[in-house]
């Protein structure tokens, strides 16, 4: 269960960068597109759901 929690954490965390970067690099006409925002909010929240996972997680 770990290793899934620590996978799936990765992979929201890098989505929400890669929004992130694209964001800056396009500019900032990319924040007025709802679905874009949403995504990458949703993508950050489920981040922070993997760490708070894993923090909260006995140690081994």
């Amino acid at each position: 269960m770990k290793a899934y929690v620590v996978t799936t954490g990765l992979v929201f965390g890098l989505l929400t960068l890669v929004h992130i970067w694209r964001a800056i690099d396009e500019g900032p006409h990319l924040a007025t597109e709802p679905w874009y925002v949403l995504i990458t909010i949703a993508a950050a929240g489920l981040c922070l759901w993997a760490v708070r996972l894993l923090w909260r997680s006995p140690r081994s």
